[in-house]
């Protein structure tokens, strides 16, 4: 559309509807030099040019018709998504206040009375097709705008996944483990979540919404890693008891570091407030035996306690440097015997139940032996600075 110019009116297309070919005839004369000007003698004909590729701007339409009248060709023609927002004009002899009431309401523009006056209705034509096209301007204005919106949202939360995958890829660059631990752990929360989704337990907390925030938060888990020294985070044997707590310290770490990170911003953001959740207690214990905080039961947070079975499942089945693969039924029998003590029993129990999801994730996203040689090279490099 040229928004630029204030002709609206040049060449639109009229559609007439009348059963009368004398009146057709004195429509078309009356109209034609401004407009182009269709016809049709029956209201299921008007309905089909109505609904065409090429729709008419305007519809001139008779009420007294034989198999179906005027009104019920408006009823029609506004209850279509394609055709409703196409401007009726009722022509009719019908001159009762109660006609005119009922054309309106079924959702005309107007309603001439017969006979017609020529300059009253090319300046009542005129006058709707300038709403028309102004309306049109708006609507296409405003579906254009949407449109920007929508895409720009989707662009802020493309740059916004990927900030936080950089992040927490950051933090598994300088640990053991191999370069597809995150893609496959919020995976696995996913697949869990929406298997608890209809629990009693869960229904309220599992919305669609926080399924989304918890896919999106999942590889934030361990970003606390990033303050272990590298002699202890690198250390491919058993930690001393010292060491083993300056380990534990990533959860704190991790909540310490997103919670600044929204401190800066000045205000919560939902997805870091189940990111802060996970990264702190995603090694919470069912029976209270975990840390930071031995929390226990329900006191753990949902989102940790998914986040507990995917991040040692993953464990469990994945290659590091001192240690070779589990099988996934070694694995799924580790989770299993963890029902109850280490997890949750209900999201063991759909872990059980979306066993085959899991090993088609972790068969989507396999770690390489260039990923396992990178890991040795850094770790070389690190314990060579760290000497």
């Amino acid at each position: 559309m040229d928004t630029g110019t204030l002709d609206f009116n040049a060449r639109a297309t009229l559609l007439v509807v009348d059963d009368t070919p004398d009146n057709l005839a004195l429509m078309s004369a009356l109209l034609r030099d401004s407009y182009q000007v269709k016809v049709a003698t029956q209201g299921e004909k008007g309905l089909r040019i109505a609904e065409s590729t090429s729709p008419p701007d305007l519809i001139l339409l008779d009420v007294m018709m034989p198999d179906m009248d005027g009104y019920e060709v408006c009823r029609r023609l506004k209850a279509n998504p394609r055709t409703r927002d196409i401007p009726v004009i009722f022509l009719t002899a019908r001159s009762e206040v109660e006609d005119e009431q009922k054309g309106l309401a079924l959702g005309a523009a107007d309603y001439i009375t017969k006979p017609i006056s020529p300059p009253i209705l090319r300046a009542r034509v005129a006058t709707q097709l300038s709403l028309k096209a102004s309306a049109d301007f708006l609507r296409n204005k405003n579906d254009f705008l949407e449109a920007e919106v929508t895409r720009r949202t989707m662009e802020l939360e493309a740059v916004q996944d990927v900030t936080i995958l950089a992040m927490a890829s950051l933090a598994e660059t300088r640990d053991s483990e191999t370069g597809k631990h995150l893609l496959r752990t919020q995976r696995y929360v996913k697949a869990l979540a929406e298997r608890l989704r209809p629990h009693p337990r869960f229904a309220d907390f599992l919305t669609e919404q926080n399924i989304r925030l918890l896919f999106k938060s999942a590889p934030l888990h361990d970003i606390g890693k990033v303050g272990i020294p590298d002699r202890i985070l690198l250390k491919p044997g058993r930690f001393e008891p010292h060491e083993l707590e300056i380990m534990k310290s990533h959860t704190l770490l991790g909540k310490d570091a997103i919670q600044l990170a929204e401190d800066w911003l000045g205000k919560p953001v939902e997805f870091l407030t189940l990111a802060k959740e996970i990264a702190l207690c995603h090694q919470e214990k069912w029976d209270g035996s975990g840390y930071p905080e031995g929390l226990s039961g329900d006191s753990i947070p949902v989102s940790a306690r998914l986040m507990a079975v995917a991040d040692v499942y993953d464990a469990l089945i994945s290659r590091r440097l001192y240690k070779e693969p589990m099988t996934h039924a070694q694995a799924a029998q580790i989770i299993v015997d963890g029902r109850g003590s280490h997890f949750d029993p209900d999201v063991v129990d759909a872990f059980v139940a979306v066993e085959r999801e899991f090993q088609l994730i972790a068969e989507s996203f396999p770690d390489s032996d260039e990923d396992l040689q990178k890991k040795i090279e850094f770790l070389a490099q690190a314990v060579a600075v760290d000497v």
